[in-house]
Parts: structure tokens; sequence; C-alpha cells
């Protein structure tokens, strides 16, 4: 599953996310979504999280 749809994951899934400064080398980390920061139901790019330990990204994919 990729990370467009907010219904997909909530707080507590294991997501691997972009970071901002990731974004042209596409490379990805792994963390545990603690805030969901997007408040619409689907965006283009990725859903905003926020992991536990506080980095910001869209995510990318979800880890089932």
């Amino acid at each position: 599953m990729n990370g467009k749809n907010r219904s997909d994951f909530q707080v507590g899934s294991t997501v691997d996310i972009v970071l901002k400064k990731d974004q042209r080398s596409g490379v990805l980390t792994r963390g545990i979504v603690k805030d969901i920061l997007t408040k619409s139901a689907t965006h283009p790019h990725g859903i905003k999280v926020r992991l536990e330990d506080g980095q910001v990204g869209r995510v990318q994919k979800i880890i089932s």
C-alpha cells in the first residue's frame, strides 16, 4: 500500500517516509507514526506524518 490515503494507516503503524531533505534522492526512513499531520483524506504526494522520534515526512509505504 502507498501512503496517499489517510484511511490506510493509523497512529502506531510502521511506515517508510521520505523526509523533506531526501525528496530528491528518494531515501526512505522507517518509523512508527506518532501524529498524522495531513487533515485531508488523500494527498497526491503522500500523507504527512510525524514519527515517534520526531522526524516529519510523507508516507511512501505502509509496512504490514
